[in-house]
Order: C-alpha cells, then sequence, then structure tokens
C-alpha cells in the first residue's frame, strides 16, 4: 500500500492565533549549599520572589555599597523542593500539550555548578525531568500505541505511514539483521540508571484521545563548539578496545572515523531540523531512558575547578509523538496524510556560563568556555531584540543564525510552541557576579512573549470507534465460543435477513413420498406465491418509504441550507464587528504602546536631568568649599604680606640709618682731608723763604722716593674684616639647597650658608616632602663680565594629589667685582710736592674707602650682600 507523509513536525506561521500569546514561562530553583558553613547571598522572600544581595568583601571592594535587589519569577523552588514538584509545575503541562498535537521547549539555564544536569536527568533514586516526562508519556498512551514501524519518519522533517502489512514486512527485514552489540540489544535494565526510571507515581494524561494511534520516537544530540553532533550515531568500531587480526596482533586506531558535525536545514515550511539525525522508535520508559543513557556516555564532560563533572556542550534530547486516528471501522490507522499530526518536545541541558579566571581553563578547556559563552550571549541578544520589539513595535531582525542552538530553536521563538525555561542558581558567595547577571537575563525572559498555537482540527469521525470494535472482536469471540467453530459471512447482515425470512409464511414441507402424490406441488406453489406477492408488496412499500425519505431529505437540505445562509450573514456580520474591535484594540495597543515609551522616555530624561542636578549641587559645594579655601588663603597671604611690609619697614629704617652714618663718616673724612690740605698750604705759605732753591736734576728727582703721607684710617678702631656666613633668619626650618653641578665655586669673603639644609643636584619630590624651604643658586655673567650669584628661594607646600609644589617669595644677589689699581700721574715737568702730596693722600683714602658694604632690604634670609670695587676718577 502507498505510503503518506504528514506535514513538518511545527504547524506553519498561519496557525497561529497572533491576538493570543503567552509570555515565556521562567521559572527559579535554589541550589542548596554544599557546606553549612559556606556564606549565602541568595535568600527565597516567597513563591514567586527571591532576593539577591552582595557578600561581605563585595561591599567593602565596591566603596561600602549595599543594596538588596530582588527578583520576580513564575515560581520559586527552594533548597527543599524535590523533583516531583517541579516537574508537576514546569514539565506536566508541556507533556499534555504534546499529547494533544502542540510543540514545547524546555531549557534549563545557569552559571557552572549550579544543578542544571541534576535537574534535567536527576540522580539514583530521584529522577528528573526527563526520565519523568517519559514516565508520563508512555502511561498515556501505553494501550494505544501503534505497531512498530507503522510511522516511519522521513529524512526531511516529516513522517510516513504504513500498513500493517508494510510494517510487518519492515518488522521482518529489521529482525533479519545482525543485532549490534550496543547497550539498546540488552534484555536486562542497566542498574546505572534503573533507579532514575523507576517512578512510583504513574502520572498520566487524563483526556487521551482513544480513536487515535501513536508513536513514540527519540534523538539526542549536543552542540559543541558551535557544531551539531549526533549521540545516537555508531561509530565504526568502539575507539578505546582495539580491534584483534588473525595473527593475533592489534588493529591501528587509524580506520576510526571520528563523528561528522551534522547540519540545519530548513524543511517547506520554514521550520528547521538537524539533517542525517539517528531518531530511534522506542515503545517504553526503559528503552527510551537506555537510548539517552547510551547517548549520555558520549556527551563531552571535563573536570574544572567549578565543577567535577562539568558540561562542555549544549545537549538537546528531543521527543517526536507522532498521531493518527483509526479509521471509521475503528480496526486500521487512517491512511490520510492530512489526519496524521507529528509533535515534538524538546529538552535542552545548557552549558554554564563560566568566567576563565575563576576555572583555570587553558588549551581546549579555554576554547569551550569562550564557545559556550559565545553561544549563550547570542542567546541573550536574541531575546533583548524580540524584547524591543514587542515593546516598541519595532521590526528589528533577530541575529538567530549567529549560533546554532539559537538558529535551531528560532521557530519556538516565533509562535510554534510554548517555551518554558528554569533558571538554576547557586546561592554561595562566590557565584554572586555571574548569578547576578543570570538573573537579569532571566527577568528579560520574562517580558518576551510567543504566539500561542492553535488546537488540531478534529477528523471528523464519530468518536468511540476503538471502544465499538473492541466491543465487536469480544461478541464476535463469545459467539465462536457457544457455537464452537467459526461462522462465515456478516453476522449483522445475516441476523437481518433472518429476521426478514421470519416474517414471511413458512414453507410446507417439500418431501415427495408417493409418485402420485398431487398435494405437495401445489401447496408449494401457491407459498411461493404467496411469498412472491409479499415481497412484491413490501418492495412497494420500501420504495414509497425510500421516496418519502428522499423528499423528506430534500426538505431538511433546503431547510439546513437556508439555516446556514443566515448563520452565514449573522457570521460575516459578527466578522466585521469583530474586525472593527480588532483594529480599535489594535490602535489602542500601539498608542499604549506609544505612551510607554514616551513614559519611559521622560523617565529616563528625568533621571539624566536628576543626575545633572546632583552634579551641579556636588559642583556648587566644591566651587563653595575652593571659595573658602580660597578666602583662608587670601587672609593667610594678607596677614603674611602684612608681616613681610613690617619687617622690611624694619630693614629699610635699619638701612637708612646705616646710609647716613656711613655718609656722616664719609663727610668727616673728606674734611679732615681738607684741613690736612688746608694744614700743610698754610705751612708752605707760612714758611720763610731763604734763598732760591736749586732745581733738582732729572736723574736726582728719579731717584729720589715719593714721599706719601700716610692718611690715618677713616674710621677709628675699625675691626679687622673676618671670613663669615650669612645666617637665615629662620634658622628653626629644613631648607632644600639646590645647587646645580655647573655653578662655579667663588672664593669671596661671605658665602651663603643655611643650616639643617639638604643639599641637592636636583629637586626631587623626596627632598620636597621632608622640608618646607627650597633655595635654588643660579650664576649668570654680568654686563661687565663678572660672576653674578642669584639666591631664588620659595615656600614648599603640599598639593591635592598629594605631590609637593614651590611658591618663590624672594631673590638675594651676591656679586663680586674686582678693583683696578690707582694710576700713577707721569708729567716732565717737576711735581707739586704739596700737591702731590696731598693727591696721594687723597687718592690712599679714597683706595681704603672704596669697598663699602650695602645692605638691600626684601630678604626673608637676611641683608643682601654687594661688594663694590668700582674705582672713582682722580680729579684733574
Amino acid at each position: 500500500m502507498k505510503a503518506a507523509r504528514t506535514k513538518t513536525p511545527r504547524r506553519p506561521r498561519k496557525a497561529t492565533n497572533p491576538t493570543l500569546k503567552d509570555p515565556v514561562g521562567v521559572y527559579c530553583r535554589v541550589r542548596p549549599l554544599c557546606r553549612s558553613d559556606q556564606e549565602c547571598c541568595i535568600e527565597v522572600i516567597n513563591e514567586t520572589t527571591v532576593q539577591i544581595h552582595p557578600p561581605e568583601g563585595y561591599r567593602v571592594f565596591r566603596n561600602g555599597e549595599y543594596r538588596e535587589t530582588q527578583y520576580s519569577f513564575k515560581e520559586v523552588f527552594g533548597t527543599l523542593v524535590v523533583q516531583k514538584e517541579l516537574f508537576e509545575v514546569v514539565a506536566k503541562p508541556l507533556v499534555e500539550d504534546l499529547i494533544r498535537g502542540k510543540n514545547g521547549l524546555l531549557f534549563t539555564y545557569g552559571v557552572t555548578g549550579s544543578g542544571k544536569t541534576h535537574t534535567m536527568t536527576g540522580s539514583p533514586g530521584d529522577g528528573g525531568l526527563l526520565p519523568r516526562c517519559l514516565d508520563m508519556i508512555f502511561n498515556s498512551i501505553g494501550p494505544f500505541q501503534a505497531k512498530r514501524f507503522v510511522f516511519k519518519l522521513d529524512e526531511k522533517n516529516g513522517v510516513d505511514v504504513q500498513s500493517e502489512v508494510d510494517a510487518l514486512l519492515e518488522r521482518q527485514r529489521r529482525d533479519a539483521l545482525p543485532v549490534p552489540k550496543t547497550p539498546a540489544g540488552k534484555r536486562h535494565i542497566d542498574p546505572e540508571f534503573a533507579d532514575m526510571i523507576n517512578v512510583q507515581d504513574h502520572c498520566k494524561v487524563e483526556e487521551v484521545d482513544e480513536d487515535n494511534v501513536y508513536s513514540v520516537f527519540v534523538s539526542y544530540i549536543e552542540i559543541y563548539n558551535n557544531y551539531i553532533y549526533d549521540l545516537l550515531e555508531e561509530a565504526p568500531f568502539e575507539p578505546i578496545k582495539p580491534k584483534w587480526n588473525s595473527c593475533n596482533t592489534p588493529v591501528r586506531n587509524g580506520d576510526f572515523i571520528p563523528p561528522q558535525s551534522k547540519m540545519l536545514r530548513e524543511d517547506q515550511n520554514h521550520n528547521m531540523y538537524v539533517t542525517g539525525c539517528t531518531e530511534v522508535e522506542v515503545k517504553s520508559t526503559e528503552e527510551a531512558f537506555e537510548v539517552f543513557w547510551r547517548g549520555q556516555k558520549r556527551r563531552r564532560i571535563a573536570n574544572t575547578q567549578l565543577n567535577r563533572e562539568s558540561s562542555r556542550s549544549h545537549s538537546v534530547f528531543i521527543i517526536k509523538l507522532a498521531q493518527a486516528p483509526l479509521d471509521a471501522d475503528g480496526d486500521n490507522v487512517l491512511q490520510e496524510k492530512e489526519q496524521i499530526t507529528l509533535s515534538q518536545l524538546s529538552l535542552v541541558d545548557l552549558a554554564g556560563s563560566e568566567r576563565t579566571n575563576r576555572t583555570k581553563a587553558e588549551g581546549n578547556r579555554l576554547r569551550e568556555a569562550g564557545n559556550i559563552n559565545q553561544s549563550l550571549m547570542t542567546l541573550r541578544t536574541c531575546i533583548e531584540v524580540l524584547r524591543e520589539n514587542q515593546l516598541y513595535g519595532t521590526n528589528k531582525m533577530v541575529p538567530y543564525r549567529d549560533s546554532k542552538l539559537t538558529h535551531l530553536f528560532k521557530n519556538y521563538f516565533d509562535g510554534e510552541g510554548k517555551v518554558r525555561m528554569i533558571v538554576c542558581v547557586n546561592p554561595t558567595a562566590e557565584d554572586y557576579e555571574e548569578s547576578l547577571q543570570v538573573m537579569r537575563f532571566a527577568e528579560m525572559t520574562q517580558e518576551v512573549e510567543v504566539a500561542r498555537p492553535v488546537d488540531r482540527p478534529l477528523c471528523g469521525l464519530t468518536p468511540g470507534r476503538r471502544l465499538r470494535n473492541q466491543a465487536f472482536r469480544e461478541e464476535l469471540a463469545r459467539r465462536l465460543e457457544l457455537r464452537g467453530g467459526p461462522v462465515g459471512g456478516d453476522t449483522e447482515e445475516q441476523s437481518a435477513a433472518e429476521m426478514l425470512l421470519q416474517s414471511f409464511p413458512p414453507l410446507p414441507s417439500c418431501e415427495l413420498l408417493d409418485i402420485h402424490d398431487d398435494q405437495t406441488l401445489p401447496r408449494l406453489i401457491e407459498a411461493l406465491e404467496q411469498r412472491h406477492r409479499m415481497r412484491q408488496v413490501l418492495a412497494e412499500e420500501f420504495a414509497k418509504n425510500v421516496l418519502a425519505f428522499k423528499t423528506m431529505l430534500q426538505e431538511f437540505d433546503s431547510s439546513v441550507l437556508s439555516k446556514e445562509h443566515y448563520i452565514q450573514g449573522k457570521l460575516s456580520e459578527k466578522e466585521k464587528t469583530i474586525a472593527g474591535q480588532k483594529t480599535e484594540l489594535e490602535r489602542l495597543e500601539k498608542k499604549i504602546k506609544t505612551l510607554e515609551y514616551k513614559i519611559e522616555i521622560l523617565e529616563k530624561t528625568a533621571t539624566i536631568y536628576e543626575e545633572d542636578k546632583r552634579n551641579l549641587q556636588q559642583e556648587l559645594e566644591s566651587q563653595t568649599q575652593k571659595l573658602q579655601r580660597q578666602a583662608s588663603d587670601k587672609r593667610r597671604l594678607e596677614a603674611r604680606l602684612q608681616g613681610m611690609v613690617t619687617e622690611t619697614s624694619l630693614k629699610w629704617e635699619k638701612e637708612c640709618e646705616r646710609r647716613v652714618a656711613a655718609k656722616q663718616l664719609e663727610m668727616q673724612n673728606k674734611l679732615w682731608v681738607k684741613d690736612e690740605k688746608l694744614k700743610q698750604l698754610k705751612a708752605i705759605v707760612t714758611e720763610p723763604r731763604a734763598e732760591k732753591p736749586e732745581r733738582p736734576s732729572r736723574e736726582r728727582d728719579r731717584d729720589r722716593p715719593v714721599q706719601r703721607s700716610v692718611s690715618p684710617p677713616p674710621v677709628p678702631n675699625a675691626p679687622p674684616v673676618r671670613l663669615r656666613h650669612r645666617r637665615s633668619r629662620s634658622a628653626g626650618e629644613r631648607w632644600v639647597d639646590h645647587k646645580p653641578p655647573s655653578n662655579v665655586p667663588t672664593e669671596t669673603v661671605m658665602q651663603p650658608h643655611v643650616p639643617h639644609a639638604i643639599t641637592v643636584a636636583a629637586a626631587s619630590e623626596k627632598a620636597l616632602a621632608k622640608c618646607d624651604k627650597y633655595m635654588l643658586t643660579h650664576q649668570e655673567l654680568a654686563s661687565d663680565g663678572e660672576i653674578e650669584t642669584k639666591l631664588i628661594k620659595g615656600d614648599v607646600f603640599k598639593t591635592r594629589g598629594g605631590g609637593q609644589a614651590v611658591q618663590f617669595t624672594d631673590i638675594e644677589t651676591l656679586k663680586q667685582e674686582s678693583p683696578t689699581g690707582r694710576k700713577r700721574r707721569s708729567s716732565p715737568s717737576q711735581p707739586d710736592p704739596l700737591e702731590d702730596a696731598a693727591d696721594s693722600e687723597w687718592t690712599d683714602v679714597e683706595t681704603r674707602c672704596s669697598v663699602a658694604v650695602e645692605m638691600r632690604a626684601g630678604s626673608t634670609l637676611g641683608p643682601g650682600y654687594q661688594h663694590h670695587a668700582q674705582p672713582k676718577r682722580r680729579k684733574p
């Protein structure tokens, strides 16, 4: 018999109702702590809310900020919740939808070591969601399963249905093949998972269509490093155990072919599927979980710092349920592809997001962690774009193709089934930052809505066909037992014929005992004629009844047609009204979204303004404090300047007194010189002239030494000049004496000297930090070619940034000049002895008084010194 092909697993987009949407169901499960002394950062507030607070060390690291954040979920499961309660709330509705022909997606999400695999698979004695889903499916459809190979999946995401004969031939052909030595070929249950599938709940779906037949197909794949691998694909041979040839030598593993990655394909209805994936038909919970366990052993896991058996790939276990109605007799499968439905439930165990600085991953582990985090980031991005499109009415492209994980399940988010997510969190303080990111992603996922798929249409056949067929078979078996053998023909038709024959007159005896018997045949003829007339009457009556029935049917058809027209008119009016109401609703929804968007923008603007206000207030306070500091600095500077003015005034008063005294002394010296000259002149004038003196010869004049009068010292009892150092007034303060290496030492009598000073060749922050005064020795060449030494002084103070700064306040100058010698006058004429003596005396006094000490005001270290050695011009 020719096989029929159904539609693809998920219905086309037109089968969804865009006006009916359900949000993604997000649930939270908190893992118990491994040790009682561990710090906990997550607390369950109530059935729908958890509170997360930063640990102690995190608060110190974040400048003492302490903020508790609450997150709401559809339901929260604490540390004491058992697997049964979690299954009843989360997975049971998905199994019920699967049997009703709808698709479902359930995945666990969380950081590594948060209990995702335990939630999905379970542990010995406490099965997880996956074995409980399988147990509920087979408890519900167990009596109504089709025989093996009645449903046959094709390679294009479709299903073929075969007759009982074709299925029998397929089973015989498969039985003739050698059985592979795999765990699936064992007859007993593997003790590794026997406790996981030993579920005593016997949960089942209450309303199962008994007029359908069902078949279950399972497949198991993993997404590793963004490649899809089939975990049920058989390898050429076991790579661990080597083969042995006829020479008793092992065969090299070069014949081993590594598994090939699978490709994603899109069927004719734009649904995604994995091409070439192994799909196994199973008939019991044990067989299905045995297939799962065979693939689970091939899944990639590794030992990391955070989890001893960390999943290094995303695993997807797909359960497909094919169902088709029975024919009108309730005996065989209906061979119509439009009536065959294929639904699927995908159970996804996502690999945990992790930070490499905590797992200490290297090499392959590091590359695996990068691919895991990248695929989870793509999932997060898709959720964000979907949320933005639904909230604000935008039409941004969702990047499903950036990752194989999101590309495989894009139809679920586009409205091809119900989506539920279990967020697994570890309440330890070490996972605080990762748990915070998981909570934010879960909160955002709850805002995404998925279109609700419509129910599958009814087949139109009379319900209860299977029960009637079973009752007929039971009655037939009972009658066969009573009669002791089989009966031929149709029982119901024979019973009707017998009833009709019983209404006819009985036939007389047809036995002829005598050759001259002339009564038996006439009686038989009369009985047959009577039956013939009765048959004609029944035929006429039947014809009349048929005609009347036809008339009644025509009248009924006309009334039904008129009622249909009336109902159609009413329906069209209602549809117009509904269309108008839908348009109004869409307009109102768009308006609401626009207003929400405006409100959100205003809230953001208000937040920005508040932030600006806070910043301006802080800036105003800082400026006020700065002004106050400047005012205090100004007052301090004014006080300091007042002190400097007072000190300078005192200096200048002393300087003026010194200069007046020096001027008086100079005038006294000049007056004494004049007195001496006058005395000599008086002596010459008053001396009597005895005779004319001889004119001395030039040679004798030349040989005679010049008599010079020794002038008395200008200042009597003047103390001898001694080498001394200038002493700073601030001798109690610490100085930084900055002398560059290029300075030339001067051998002057007066030298700058500061006690307790730190002498440096280059200014450094370390030296400035120890002192509060600074002096720079600078040398330059003056205009007359002599060396001029300047002492630049300043105050050292600390800056806000923790450094040191110097504010220069004073400059002292130390200048050295070389005095020129007295020039002798050479004249051919005889010099006047009195004039020469007076001139020589005056010259000696000038020479002796040419070096003076001058005190300059404006120095905080002491009076400045200048050495003057400028020769004065002689009078002609």
